[in-house]
């Protein structure tokens, strides 16, 4: 490793391990903000803090006018989990999502400042875990953004570029019961039975396959029913998160399927989208959502790339983690989309 490529992990490990330190779980990502204004003030940009609510706060660095935006989140899932070196592996909360992001791409703005370059800019947003509230606030900051040729949106794609991501359906499936004593269950109406059959129906279902997108999955993440051990359930609930393709029809398959006393609440649509091939990068299917859809909005003609060390595969666990030399694959590949998009 010779002085520069020495020069350059200790600066990326550090600062790293500076933004792991906080806890900034959303909700509370202004925590965070000391630590990253130290950052960008060190590398000459001009900062404009957006709040989005009290404790949340966007922030914009630019240099120069900027044609080219990185872009990733503030927020982390919890629980919070401290940073902790082992040999050349960053573990805790935010290595990889998104804190190895934010470096990552400041990795690649501190090497185009070195070589001169300029018409950048650099955006953090809150909320991306929970309600994409500080994406949708962003684009207030259009008129700062007005000569971008593309959005970098950071997230662990293990170093390829996103073909495009899923969509996102939250269903609530609800059957209604009639309560009655355990011990005369005759009297009554057990909604959980029902519920239980439709979900059933449902997984026998034959879900499609995109090429670009990866196949449609849907996850039943909450199951509610009844209220005590004695009595018969008088209403039982499923809600469910559904990734899917373009042209799904997974609501109207859980309508079709559903009991008599059956009912689909619709809580969330956000339709699939495509992203961009780029000449000469790895691209793949994502697994995940992120900001991408949103914030490409800012782009006039809407060219957006998701992509970023680490994988989405330790992210939101107790495992999460990001090897160093990841993270410096990670600034060479936001420096190679840059210099690709700023042609010159």
């Amino acid at each position: 490793m010779n002085a520069t490529t020495a020069d350059l992990r200790s600066w990326l490990t550090g600062s790293l391990r500076q933004l792991c330190d906080q806890e900034t779980t959303s909700g509370r990502e202004d925590a965070g903000l000391p630590a990253l204004r130290a950052l960008l003030q060190g590398l000459g940009a001009t900062i404009h803090e957006q709040p989005v609510a009290e404790g949340r706060t966007n922030v914009l660095a630019v240099w120069g006018r900027p044609r080219v935006l990185f872009s990733t989140h503030l927020d982390t899932v919890p629980p919070f989990l401290p940073p902790r070196l082992e040999g050349e592996v960053l573990h805790g909360r935010g290595t990889c999502d998104a804190k190895g992001q934010i470096m990552a791409q400041l990795g690649a703005v501190r090497r185009l400042l070195a070589e001169g370059r300029e018409g950048l800019a650099w955006l953090g947003v809150v909320g991306e875990e929970t309600d994409s509230a500080g994406a949708t606030a962003a684009l207030g900051l259009a008129d700062r953004l007005r000569d971008l040729r593309v959005l970098i949106n950071g997230e662990p794609t293990e170093l390829k570029l996103a073909s495009g991501q899923r969509g996102a359906q939250h269903l609530c499936l609800h059957c209604a019961g009639r309560a009655a004593h355990s011990g005369s269950p005759e009297l009554g109406h057990d909604a959980t039975w029902p519920l239980l059959d439709w979900l059933q129906r449902l997984r026998e279902q034959p879900r499609p396959a995109d090429p670009r997108l990866g196949p449609e999955v849907w996850n039943l993440g909450l199951l509610r029913g009844g209220e005590a051990l004695n009595s018969v359930p008088a209403s039982a609930r499923a809600d469910l998160l559904v990734r899917t393709l373009p042209g799904s029809t997974f609501a109207e398959e859980a309508r079709r399927l559903a009991p008599p006393e059956g009912s689909v609440d619709l809580r969330l649509d956000e339709p699939p989208d495509r992203y961009p091939e780029i000449p000469g990068f790895e691209h793949a299917a994502m697994p995940f959502g992120s900001d991408a859809p949103t914030l490409r909005a800012l782009v006039p003609d809407r060219t957006v790339v998701l992509a970023g060390p680490g994988s989405i595969r330790v992210a939101h666990t107790l495992e999460e983690c990001l090897a160093l030399a990841d993270l410096e694959a990670g600034v060479d590949l936001n420096h190679r989309l840059a210099l690709h998009f700023l042609g010159d």
